[in-house]
């Protein structure tokens, strides 16, 4: 089982992950439970499966987003409505979502092929929570019958036990969340606006965080751009991270990959044109992979 294989398979699946984070179906099923705040909604929703935690619980797992950000609503949205009420909802907009995507084919063969090989992964994974505090909590969160939002619970998995594989290489190369978050810019992959504003960092911050990094040779002299010693790092922290995710694609193995890929491309296509209001720009990194 390769690293660029398991690579693959995660990013060809992760619109239909992705969505949740878009879709006006979100907002909609908070706002009925009294949760207003957009910033509410994302950190509350998706650390519900903790039930009611601190502030540091999220600030810790989420790892690269300002911690003010977090403390101004968590908490609070314990008060306004129980975790176990916040993932109802959010299961109801992802339910109302892929069914908008999806039409008719929500109860199509293929989605139902795809989303016992998806489980399949995401039950091997399962077996190896260790260290994986995100993707623990959601594993504990009983799974859903209907197959199409098995499959959405099954990327879900998968890219929470990713990410916090992610963010264990992150800390050993020595960086913090705001650092993390330059590096990635500094590829050249996505802008740092875009990552400055959605993680609530000033740009006072960000500039400290360059200032940081190009003091430890991260980012060459001029521009925020990698240096090569930075080239190097981020490499390796993403071929890494490809491989401490390849266990749970072991259980389908490199043909279960291949067919799960032929499989779920097509379905989150329809989730990138089902105006579910993913932005542009990551619309368009989705294609590149997706097709």
């Amino acid at each position: 089982m390769s690293p660029h294989s398991a690579h693959l398979t995660f990013r060809a699946l992760e619109p239909i992950h992705g969505m949740i984070y878009f879709t006006p179906h979100g907002p909609e099923a908070y706002r009925e439970l009294g949760i207003t705040d957009p910033r509410m909604m994302y950190f509350a929703s998706r650390s519900a499966a903790f039930g009611p935690v601190p502030a540091s619980v999220t600030i810790a797992t989420f790892f690269n987003f300002n911690p003010v950000a977090v403390r101004a609503v968590i908490p609070a949205a314990w008060e306004i409505a129980a975790p176990a009420e916040i993932f109802r909802a959010r299961m109801h907009a992802v339910d109302r979502s892929l069914r908008q995507a999806w039409g008719d084919d929500i109860t199509s063969p293929e989605v139902s092929a795809a989303a016992e090989l998806a489980r399949r992964a995401a039950e091997r994974a399962c077996e190896r929570p260790q260290g994986r505090a995100l993707f623990a909590a959601h594993a504990a969160l009983p799974w859903p019958e209907e197959p199409h939002l098995v499959l959405w619970h099954a990327q879900t998995l998968l890219r929470e036990y990713r990410g916090d594989g992610h963010v264990a290489l992150l800390l050993t190369a020595g960086l913090d969340g705001i650092e993390a978050l330059i590096t990635h810019s500094a590829t050249g992959e996505i802008s740092p606006e875009v990552l400055r504003a959605s993680r609530s960092w000033s740009e006072q911050d960000w500039a400290d965080g360059v200032r940081r990094l190009r003091a430890r040779g991260w980012l060459a002299d001029d521009g925020v751009v990698l240096s090569e010693h930075g080239s190097q790092r981020r490499g390796a922290i993403e071929s890494q991270t490809d491989e401490l995710s390849v266990y749970p694609y072991e259980a389908i193995g490199e043909a279960g990959c291949a067919r799960l890929r032929a499989l779920a491309s097509p379905l989150a296509i329809r989730v990138l044109e089902g105006g579910l209001g993913f932005p542009p720009m990551l619309s368009a990194r989705y294609r590149q992979v997706v097709g």
